[in-house]
């Protein structure tokens, strides 16, 4: 016997377009089960009829109650999420993280789990990265930026109630943008010492997202935690937010850290 969460699991791998055989060798579960699911009434959306509206579909819409988790996760979204509608009913929210970062991975899978109103959250692996997914009927509730097309070819502008939340927690935000799109890196350059010349080595963070309206989402938050940047154009265009003076860098280090 299967339970509840290892068939949603199952149908959403298969639902992404993956074979039975492949879903049967992640999983673990037969392939005649997995058919046999197939057959009957998806119980995806039989799950939600047990869970509790979000809190954003009330008469008087509120805010998500773990409003850090959600700031974080609204900050990976916009860097390295998307919402897919799911075949029957539903939503899927995806968030990519490379397999390099195993703490991030599971930083991330905790937050969609935290602000999901199913409270679940799985992985699925692809190459060279995780997708961190969760399923709901209210992800368009939470996360309004989403609609046809890239992010960085429509408007992105954050509700009142969510630029309420990044104005409480902005280093979650933060973290999540750099987590999402960011790095962590050591530049050099060389000077001269007494008349020798020496290797000198320094920290920066970078933010790289090709949406205009993300980056000055950054920028702006950078700005109202004190911490000073700069725009690094890669060719024309001016994807990179660079943080690089040496107090900018610590408050960095002190809040977000690098990718684990």
């Amino acid at each position: 016997m299967y339970d509840i969460s290892s068939r949603r699991r199952a149908l959403a791998l298969v639902n992404q377009g993956r074979s039975l055989n492949s879903v049967s060798k992640e999983t673990g579960i037969s392939r005649a089960a997995i058919r046999s699911w197939q057959t009957r009434i998806d119980p995806l959306p039989r799950m939600q009829a047990q869970v509790t509206a979000c809190i954003r579909c009330q008469s008087a819409p509120g805010q998500p109650e773990s409003a850090d988790a959600y700031s974080y996760l609204l900050g990976l979204y916009l860097g390295d999420g998307c919402v897919s509608a799911h075949p029957r009913t539903g939503h899927y929210l995806r968030i990519a993280c490379a397999d390099a970062w195993p703490g991030l991975i599971a930083a991330c899978e905790n937050a969609v789990r935290t602000i999901s109103p199913a409270g679940t959250s799985y992985r699925t692996q692809a190459q060279g990265y995780v997708s961190v997914v969760g399923y709901s009927q209210h992800w368009l509730c939470l996360f309004p930026q989403h609609g046809p097309g890239k992010k960085h070819e429509r408007t992105i502008a954050l509700d009142t109630w969510q630029q309420e939340i990044v104005d409480v927690h902005p280093w979650e935000f933060i973290r999540g943008l750099i987590h999402s799109d960011g790095c962590r890196i050591t530049n050099w350059t060389t000077r001269l010492v007494g008349g020798e010349r020496k290797r000198y080595e320094y920290p920066r963070y970078f933010f790289t997202n090709k949406s205009d309206d993300i980056r000055k989402l950054c920028t702006d938050t950078l700005d109202k935690v004190g911490v000073e940047w700069t725009t690094l154009a890669r060719g024309s265009d001016p994807f990179n937010i660079s943080v690089a003076r040496k107090a900018s860098v610590a408050l960095m280090d002190e809040h977000v850290g690098p990718k684990y």
